[in-house]
């Protein structure tokens, strides 16, 4: 089934207006100069100025505004572009059953995550937190670390950015196993993971937030898993329960774990999962390299223009499973 894309805009002598959600830096729009009429929102506008617009740029992808400012039935705009991979925090009753199209950022970000998470691994295997505590206290302690080759890792999440892990690890010689959310060749399905979760060195969390992955990284989960394995989590917050993950660090059920992402955002100064053993923390960056935002720009653009030429939108979101279809 072709997945629905917006119609061209009008004919008329006035552009499409084209509504950003900002976010500093702004966006660079120079290419559409004359081609939209590009207006600006805050979360405090959204709502005032959305039945106004053709697109929406959602580039304040931290935001949950259009959760709340979305119109419902009446004018809205036809299509939504949210400058992020996940689009979980635009997802309300009204936009899933309206007709507008949702796109979002896919594959832009796959190649740096799936780099940062073998960094990662390599730090957690080599001990490289370790050796600079000791470096700051000018301490010389030789120790031995872990050989990554050979080792297996679980990568949870099929979509590009697992896919990209796994060619990246399996360039470190860590035999993989990938699972979506249904079986096919050369993917496992759900029923899979927790046999391959309990043999892995390595389980790598980069699935998309529905009601099926919510919360699915438990005790249960974390108990499964041995006890020399580490965890990463570079999809999202709330794929894990993150009292679960300190309970298990704690007790020592598992050896490490490393958190890019979080349920809530940014990690307040007085949160207990700073102080949490053999846990690496880092503030939501595993996909952001230098130039990212032009990159997320510039991908905009090519898109808007495929738009008004009247040409398919790529990168459409299945607004019921809340991520882009796999290929």
């Amino acid at each position: 089934m072709t997945a629905p894309t917006p119609g061209p805009p009008p004919a008329s002598d006035a552009p499409p207006t084209l509504l950003v959600l900002d976010a500093d830096p702004l966006p660079r729009l120079g290419r559409l100069t004359g081609r939209a009429r590009v207006e600006h929102a805050s979360e405090d506008t959204l709502a005032e100025r959305l039945p106004y617009a053709d697109v929406l740029l959602v580039w304040d992808f931290a935001s949950h505004a259009v959760r709340h400012a979305w119109p419902g039935a009446g004018p809205r705009p036809r299509w939504v572009h949210t400058a992020s991979a996940g689009v979980d925090h635009l997802m309300c009753p009204e936009l899933t059953e309206s007709d507008t199209v949702v796109t979002n950022a896919r594959g832009i970000f796959d190649q740096p995550i799936a780099e940062y998470v073998a960094a990662l691994v390599l730090a957690m295997a080599k001990d490289l937190p370790r050796t600079l505590e000791l470096q700051g206290a000018r301490e010389w302690r030789h120790r031995e670390g872990q050989r990554v080759g050979g080792t297996r890792a679980c990568v949870v999440g099929s979509g590009p950015i697992g896919r990209a892990i796994v060619r990246t690890l399996k360039a470190l010689d860590v035999t993989t196993a990938l699972v979506g959310r249904a079986a096919r060749t050369g993917i496992h399905g759900p029923e899979d993971l927790d046999r391959l979760i309990a043999r892995a060195d390595w389980v790598i969390a980069a699935a998309p937030l529905t009601e099926q992955t919510y919360g699915m990284f438990d005790a249960r989960r974390f108990g499964v898993m041995q006890p020399s394995a580490r965890f990463v989590n570079v999809g999202r917050g709330q794929l894990v329960v993150e009292d679960a993950l300190a309970e298990a660090l704690g007790k020592r059920w598992i050896a490490g774990a490393a958190l890019d992402v979080f349920e809530h955002e940014p990690l307040t100064p007085d949160s207990p999962l700073w102080d949490v053993p053999n846990l690496i923390v880092s503030p939501h960056m595993s996909g952001d390299t230098i130039g990212w935002r032009d990159e997320l720009g510039r991908q905009f653009v090519e898109l808007y223009e495929r738009w008004a030429a009247g040409r398919p939108l790529l990168n459409v979101v299945d607004k019921q499973r809340g991520y882009v279809p796999g290929r």
